[in-house]
């Protein structure tokens, strides 16, 4: 995922009602920004950090522009757009970067199974052989916590993920592949777990989708202001 022009540097003044966020640009001035993330982004948020925003360029926009990275504790950097994750994943998967996912068959986006809707699928929409569902990760250890490059998921209690979850159970249980994809946006990450402090359902539910035959996967993406690209898997630990 290339960025013409390259992502600004701003600091991060406040992140408030929920999406919007205030940062100082590099001329003293002022502007306010979208923030697409639905999360607490727990451990993302310093006193007057630095961060990376996007310009969509299109002044139609109330908020033109869009949060993207903030640097963390430790000097690491997430991604905080999650809007990016299901992008970064595909572009991945079509460029044949995951070896167990080919796009050979295709790639589709979007995907309806139940009352819920999943991020990819791979073969024919009209009867895919393996279902997707992206999580972006940001959760790492706290400023005053130890640097063990573990992150976790989720920041907050979801609903939403459970059923996902569910859904992945069924999918697998129908005979076609179900797979949980954490798109790991954090530069410090080395492994990854189910965050049971914060949602203990959802720790169990993960546990029992990989017992009944979902795959976990996870992947470190790079963050620089010119390109975000997924780099390299992250173990997963139940």
């Amino acid at each position: 995922m290339d960025f013409s022009p390259s992502l600004e540097h701003v600091i991060l003044l406040r992140r408030y009602k929920r999406f919007l966020a205030d940062v100082r640009r590099a001329d003293g001035s002022e502007i306010t920004v979208h923030c697409a993330n639905t999360g607490s982004m727990k451990n993302c948020l310093l006193p007057a950090q630095a961060a990376l925003i996007s310009d969509s360029g299109n002044t139609a926009r109330k908020y033109r522009h869009t949060l993207e990275a903030v640097q963390l504790a430790h000097g690491h950097w997430a991604g905080v757009n999650t809007a990016r994750s299901n992008a970064l994943v595909e572009e991945a998967i079509r460029a044949g970067l995951i070896p167990d996912l080919s796009p050979d068959s295709g790639v589709e986006r979007e995907l309806k199974f139940g009352d819920s809707r999943l991020d990819l699928a791979l073969g024919p929409r009209d009867k895919p052989h393996t279902l997707i569902e992206v999580k972006n990760v940001t959760l790492g250890p706290a400023p005053d916590e130890h640097d063990n490059g573990l992150v976790a998921f989720p920041d907050a209690v979801t609903e939403r993920g459970q059923k996902h979850l569910k859904n992945l159970i069924e999918i697998a249980a129908s005979g076609r592949r179900a797979v949980l994809f954490f798109c790991v946006q954090h530069s410090g990450a080395r492994q990854l777990r189910p965050a049971d402090e914060i949602d203990p359902r959802y720790g169990e539910l993960l546990r029992e989708a990989a017992e009944q035959g979902v795959s976990i996967q996870a992947w470190k993406a790079t963050l620089t202001p010119q390109c975000f690209a997924l780099q390299m898997p992250v173990p997963v630990l139940l």
